[in-house]
């Protein structure tokens, strides 16, 4: 069996899907002739774990783990763990903060090149090339952000001549927050130059979206392969009781960040409860996962604080349950214009929720041009409306659909209305959604592998 060696900060991973993406992609290899070796901090500074995703762990996998030095526990000390605005799930935003967050904000932009893991990377490359004298690999990989991670396997290939392949799941210097880090302007180039050698030194890139793709495709001559974030069917194949609590239920799971917080949404919804009694006592807002406070705070101030359900962190199985049984799926993008060329990570979860039988129907708020509105089109699963128009007439549509219809709704308001799925489209959205399995994509890493292989 041929080994890869994967190194990646996040292990055991969130409950994230982007994150979740090398715990997939390791529980596929082994199936496709490839032993993933895992290299991870022993200690890292993460907001939650799912001890759920360890059970996917391959048998097959050998892990290795070294201690880290983060500076994030004297930055919680300083600036507030709590600190309301600006400070939650991405504090790396346009959202005003207060003077202890500029001044740790700085701090992190301006000594940790080019995040807060930098010091982690000459301890790795020491250990791992020390451990592939005796254990030789196949391939190195990275996967990144942190792009620290990166920069391990430079080195390491740099050392070794093992060929390295470089898994972007965000962009770098063209990230949605890149332009909120108040570098100087020496580490800004400093930026720049760590990410065309990555690209450059890499025996091959791979990016998650098509127009991420197409930006790497102009800075280098490498390959550069397209391997989106998927879904795994095996966390689809439980059966679920059926409803029957009646309620109309819009479900929003994951990281909820203050700078995607659909006002819009909470505008409309607020009208139709006061447009129909009958919707106001049906309607159950539900977010599940870290939530930011003015997500919380903008939810009541609307008027809707007993629709609101506050879920808190859920195991991975019980968070794609509350995909399935959703009436509306809530997808909120993050506001910057770079933000509109990556995917969620969490809508291949949302779209394999939405292909279902009595499928809930994907609600997205963000730009009707970004690759992810892209997706919901090809695939038929959902609609992106843009942050400033009402989606009111969408929710309407939703309330007296057939899927909603099957979970114990009635008719609520009762304006014009146009059903979002229709039964004839349901076998085009499975097939255009399997192909987003983590099993598929897996195939396709394991062809890539193989094409670089010395």
């Amino acid at each position: 069996m041929r080994r890869a060696l994967i190194i990646t900060y996040y292990w055991p991973p969130t409950g994230g899907s982007g994150v979740q993406r090398w715990l997939k992609f390791s529980k596929y290899l082994p199936e496709n002739g490839w032993q993933p070796v895992i290299y991870t901090p022993s200690n890292p500074e993460q907001l939650a774990v799912d001890e759920s995703l360890l059970e996917e762990i391959p048998p097959e996998a050998e892990v290795l783990k070294q201690p880290i030095r983060e500076p994030y526990a004297i930055y919680h000390r300083l600036a507030g763990k709590r600190s309301s605005k600006g400070a939650g799930v991405n504090p790396i935003n346009s959202q005003k903060k207060n003077w202890k967050q500029k001044l740790m904000l700085w701090v992190r932009s301006n000594f940790f090149v080019p995040d807060p893991r930098a010091g982690w990377v000459r301890p790795s490359v020491d250990f791992l090339c020390r451990y592939l004298k005796q254990n030789p690999v196949d391939v190195i990989i990275t996967t990144g952000p942190p792009h620290s991670v990166h920069l391990i396997g430079r080195g390491v290939h740099k050392i070794t001549g093992v060929p390295w392949v470089a898994d972007f799941r965000d962009p770098w210097t063209r990230m949605f927050y890149f332009e909120n880090l108040p570098f100087l302007p020496w580490v800004r180039k400093r930026h720049f130059a760590l990410e065309k050698a990555v690209l450059d030194e890499a025996d091959a890139v791979i990016s998650v979206t098509p127009r991420v793709r197409a930006d790497f495709v102009a800075q280098t001559d490498t390959p550069v392969f397209l391997i989106t974030n998927g879904y795994d069917e095996s966390d689809f194949a439980a059966a679920l009781p059926p409803r029957t609590d009646g309620k109309f239920r819009l479900v929003h799971t994951g990281l909820f960040a203050s700078d995607g917080n659909p006002l819009e949404l909470w505008k409309a919804l607020a009208g139709l409860c006061a447009e129909s009694e009958e919707f106001a006592s049906r309607l159950e807002i539900r977010l599940a996962g870290k939530v930011d406070t003015e997500i919380v705070e903008a939810v009541r101030e609307a008027g809707l604080g007993e629709q609101l359900r506050l879920l808190g962190y859920l195991p991975h199985p019980e968070s794609v349950a509350e995909l399935r049984q959703a009436d509306v799926i809530l997808l909120p993008l993050r506001h910057g214009p770079e933000y509109s060329k990556v995917y969620p990570g969490k809508i291949f979860e949302c779209m394999a929720a939405a292909a279902g039988p009595s499928a809930p129907c994907i609600l997205g708020i963000g730009p009707e041009d970004s690759a992810a509105a892209d997706l919901l089109r090809a695939t038929g699963t959902g609609e992106m409306i843009d942050w400033t128009n009402d989606p009111a007439e969408f929710i309407r549509a939703a309330a007296v659909s057939s899927s909603a219809a099957g979970k114990g709704q009635v008719r609520t308001p009762k304006k014009g209305v146009r059903y979002l799925h229709s039964p004839s489209a349901k076998p085009s959205q499975e097939t255009a959604a399997a192909s987003y399995s983590r099993r598929e994509l897996t195939s396709r890493l394991v062809q890539i592998l193989s094409t670089i292989q010395k």
